[in-house]
């Protein structure tokens, strides 16, 4: 697998690898990661990523990430109790 971009975002990394003929989209907030596999041949490369990874998408992702943040303190704080 390699890197083959980086699209640029305030709050998460977001990187993209090639590996077997599928696009992997990595988004990375603190601990937690959400991953993303489509085929080439169902997107018009790094182009056509960065114009699925819209700002609604993003949102989407931040929500998500909000949501497991919320989840693992949630179960740290069971496990402590």
């Amino acid at each position: 697998m390699r890197i083959i971009a980086n699209i640029p975002h305030p709050k998460i990394s977001i990187n993209i690898f090639s590996m077997n003929e599928k696009y992997q989209i990595q988004f990375m907030a603190g601990p937690m990661e959400q991953t993303i596999k489509i085929a080439h041949s169902e997107i018009d490369g790094i182009e056509g990523i960065q114009k699925m990874i819209d700002d609604i998408f993003l949102e989407k992702v931040l929500e998500r990430f909000n949501e497991m943040y919320l989840s693992l303190k949630e179960a740290k704080e069971r496990l402590n109790s």
